[in-house]
C-alpha cells in the first residue's frame, strides 16, 4: 500500500481541489492497482475541512498542535501503522499531477524531492512570476526541498527518525536527516505539483513566506524553500 499525507489547518477553500488531484494520482494506471490511502491530518481545524475530507473518502486524524512537523509525523505514523510502504507528502493548497505518485515510485530511490510550480501569481503579479522563473531551478538535479512534493519509503523514514516537531522547515530538517543516514535521494522535476502563491500562508518560513520575502526584498530563491 502507498499513502498520501496532507496536513491541513482550516483549509476548506483549497483542500477540495487537492483531494480531487490526489484521487486522480491514486488511480494512475502506472501504479498497477496498488491500493493508495489518502490521510488528511486535521490540525486545529475549526472550519469545514474535515467534512470535505470525509466526503472525498480520505481517512482523517486530528491533532491540536498548529505545527506542520508534528502534523506530518502524525500522518506518517498512521500510514505506517496501516502498512504503507511509501509515504508521499503534499499540502492542502497544492494540486498534484495525475502521474505524480507513479513518477515518485518510478525513480527507484529511498526518497524523492520534487519541484513546485505556481499557476496563479495573484497579488504578486507578473514581476514575481518573472523573478521566480529566473531564479528557481525546475530541472532534475535541483536542490529544492518542498513538503508539498516529497516522497519517502517506509524503511528510509524509520531510519531517518521521521519529522521533527518543527513549526517550519520541517521538510528541510527531514531531508537532512535522510542524507545523514545515507538515503538515496532523487532530486527530480518529474513528479509535478502546482502550489499556491497565497499571502495568507500557514507555515512561517515555508514557500509562502519565501515569496513574501522575495516581494519585499527581491531576495534570491533559496534551494531550501519549503512549501
Amino acid at each position: 500500500m502507498l499513502a498520501i499525507i496532507i496536513p491541513a489547518n482550516n483549509e476548506e477553500e483549497a483542500i477540495g481541489g487537492c483531494l480531487r488531484s490526489v484521487s486522480a494520482a491514486a488511480a494512475c494506471p502506472g501504479l498497477a492497482g496498488e491500493p493508495v490511502l489518502t490521510i488528511v491530518v486535521l490540525d486545529a481545524c475549526t472550519d469545514g475541512t474535515a467534512a470535505i475530507a470525509h466526503e472525498a473518502g480520505a481517512v482523517t486524524t486530528t491533532v491540536e498542535v498548529r505545527n506542520v512537523g508534528m502534523a506530518r509525523a502524525a500522518g506518517a505514523r498512521l500510514a505506517l501503522a496501516l502498512g504503507a510502504r511509501w509515504l508521499a507528502f503534499t499540502d492542502a493548497d497544492t494540486t498534484v499531477a495525475p502521474e505524480w505518485l507513479h513518477e515518485q515510485m518510478a525513480l527507484g530511490s529511498d526518497a524523492v524531492c520534487g519541484t513546485v510550480s505556481v499557476k496563479d501569481w495573484g497579488v504578486y503579479g507578473e514581476p514575481m512570476r518573472r523573478h521566480f522563473n529566473a531564479t528557481y531551478t525546475d530541472v532534475d538535479g535541483h536542490q529544492h526541498i518542498h513538503g508539498a512534493n516529497l516522497g519517502v519509503s517506509a524503511e528510509a523514514y524509520h531510519r531517518a527518525g521521521g519529522f521533527e516537531p518543527l513549526a517550519t522547515r520541517e521538510d528541510v530538517a527531514f531531508v537532512q536527516a535522510l542524507q545523514a543516514v545515507g538515503a538515496r535521494i532523487a532530486w527530480s522535476a518529474a513528479p509535478r505539483v502546482v502550489t499556491s502563491a497565497r499571502k495568507l500562508f500557514r507555515a512561517p518560513g515555508g514557500f509562502g513566506s519565501t515569496l513574501l520575502a522575495l516581494a519585499q526584498g527581491h531576495l534570491p530563491m533559496s534551494p531550501e524553500g519549503g512549501a
